[in-house]
């Protein structure tokens, strides 16, 4: 079997044994005489697999029982509408925290609403190369946003800002389930798939219920957070096959001692490519040290000239998506949780060769 070693940035690399029992149970799931794509929504199978996922989401992130686990189309991008319209009401407002695209694509949807709102921290000044620090929140807002990790600019919020019990809206999309949260400091969490927790088609959504039982009923059904728990994320047909994938994911994680265990490997993996980059006479780190990401490692070659060759030898040592989000070029290794510390190393041993030709 021809794999490449895969750094996009999503959709991203799975595990291979989660590919594998996709591959085994894709035409017969659970003995049904039917695949995981063609079981009814409504069936006891999927009744289990979508049951199966919320608890193993509760038991991963220790939520207990404050917490509604939802899953809903549309990706992380319909969640920057759905926020304030769900968590606002006439005459509140909200503070955004704008760290990068990701950050600004939210307060651009939530000021197409015309709602209150106010951007308290950014790190635009530096082309997003950071993370704010010292933030001044503001006493009346109802959630603070932040996006935990940005993939573009390969910078990660490695603490939680003290918010004075403002709730946390939290966009993590590109790091969740890779560390250990502490779930009372959050309001919400969504998350896109098609990174750390399986593939493109449902964004995981987990809301406090105080929050969840403070929306009006004024708002589109499909747009509401409490159709989504009260008919248990079926109120329609959801997307039955990246929930089924995700099911697998979390399972794996569970498997590999949970998200401590995760996030150790994680640490050690970015560590390996930081520090030969930090060390490399030839690439350089955008990131500010401090802000580094775990999930998103962006580097630029020194010398532009060489950025095609750089590529094209990639390519030929099978290793894939290592270029740069269009935006901003340059390079970028994606090292989720499915990419172990041995893929990291060969991309470094490759890096390392390139090196050594191009002096």
């Amino acid at each position: 079997m021809n794999r490449i070693y895969n750094f996009n940035a999503g959709p991203s690399a799975l595990p291979l044994e989660v590919l594998k029992e996709i591959q085994d149970s894709f035409l017969n799931f659970n003995n049904s005489g039917m695949s995981i794509v063609e079981i009814s929504h409504r069936s006891k199978e999927f009744e289990s697999v979508i049951n199966g996922t919320k608890e193993k989401v509760t038991k991963l992130f220790e939520l207990g029982s404050d917490f509604e686990v939802l899953f809903v189309q549309g990706g992380a991008s319909m969640q920057f509408a759905m926020l304030p319209m769900n968590l606002l009401k006439a005459g509140d407002s909200a503070d955004y925290v704008n760290t990068g695209t990701w950050s600004t694509k939210a307060i651009n949807e939530i000021k197409s609403q015309n709602r209150k709102f106010n951007v308290v921290a950014s790190s635009e000044d530096s082309n997003f190369s950071y993370i704010p620090k010292n933030i001044k929140f503001s006493d009346n807002a109802k959630y603070v946003h932040i996006t935990t990790n940005n993939t573009i600019k390969g910078t990660q919020w490695h603490s939680l800002p003290d918010t004075n019990n403002i709730p946390i809206v939290a966009d993590m999309s590109s790091d969740i389930m890779s560390y250990p949260i502490d779930a009372k400091k959050f309001g919400l969490i969504y998350a896109g798939a098609q990174k750390n927790l399986g593939v493109p088609g449902v964004c995981l959504v987990i809301i406090r219920k105080d929050l969840l039982n403070s929306i009006g009923d004024d708002i589109p059904v499909m747009l509401n957070y409490k159709t989504y728990a009260q008919k248990n994320s079926m109120y329609n047909t959801p997307p039955c096959f990246s929930i089924y994938v995700m099911w697998l994911i979390l399972k794996w994680i569970e498997e590999k001692g949970g998200l401590s265990a995760v996030y150790q490997e994680n640490k050690q993996k970015a560590e390996v490519l930081y520090d030969f980059i930090d060390n490399s006479s030839i690439y350089t780190g955008t990131a500010e040290k401090d802000s580094r990401s775990f999930m998103n490692v962006t580097f630029l070659l020194k010398d532009k000239n060489l950025e095609e060759k750089f590529i094209q030898e990639a390519t030929k040592n099978s290793i894939g998506g290592i270029k740069g989000h269009r935006s901003v070029g340059g390079f970028r290794a994606s090292i989720y949780n499915s990419t172990d510390i041995e893929k990291v190393k060969y991309l470094v041993n490759f890096m390392d060769e390139f090196q050594k030709k191009v002096k």
